[in-house]
């Protein structure tokens, strides 16, 4: 399952599940019944670099965790959807929100919920640590591990390929 940079061309959007994509699937509570988890500089630094370059980005997340909420702001990103397992109606709404099609969009995710966004986009990738439904319907599945380099490994290749590269 290598890398088709045909399939990036198109690409004006980045959307992002968090935990396993972002994060490493591990969640520790705090002392304010909080839920935390640990985010990646490297992918974080990728995914600012993919917004100079004017692309566009995006999480649709499970989760509903002011963690999460602070991790999107301080990144950027443009279009913010949480809170439901089922993410295809926060995926129609971020077509209508943006106005770009699925095959303008990459979709990194982990997990079942996943699966129909992976296969909706123009290009789905996964990592390797996510559950085999999700890597038999990836494109590609990232060298690195989710919330260890994953995203950045994804950002570079759009940034190298996509719809605003210089390649």
């Amino acid at each position: 399952m290598g890398l088709d940079v045909q399939k990036l061309s198109s690409i004006k959007m980045l959307v992002l599940d968090v935990d396993g994509v972002l994060t490493d699937c591990r969640l520790w509570m705090d002392a304010n019944g909080e839920w935390k988890r640990v985010y990646s500089v490297r992918d974080g630094v990728g995914i600012k670099a993919l917004a100079e370059a004017g692309y566009k980005l995006a999480i649709i997340t499970g989760a509903k965790a002011t963690d999460v909420q602070a991790r999107a702001k301080i990144l950027g990103f443009h279009y913010f959807y949480e809170g439901a397992l089922d993410k295809w109606p926060s995926f129609q709404q971020l077509q209508t929100d943006s106005g770009l099609t699925p095959s303008e969009m990459a979709y990194v995710g982990d997990d079942i919920f996943d699966i129909p966004l992976i296969k909706a986009v123009g290009f789905g990738a996964t990592v390797p640590e996510a559950v085999d439904e999700v890597i038999e319907n990836a494109q590609y599945v990232t060298k690195r591990p989710g919330g260890n380099g994953a995203v950045r490994e994804i950002c570079q290749f759009i940034l190298k390929y996509g719809y605003y590269s210089k390649a």
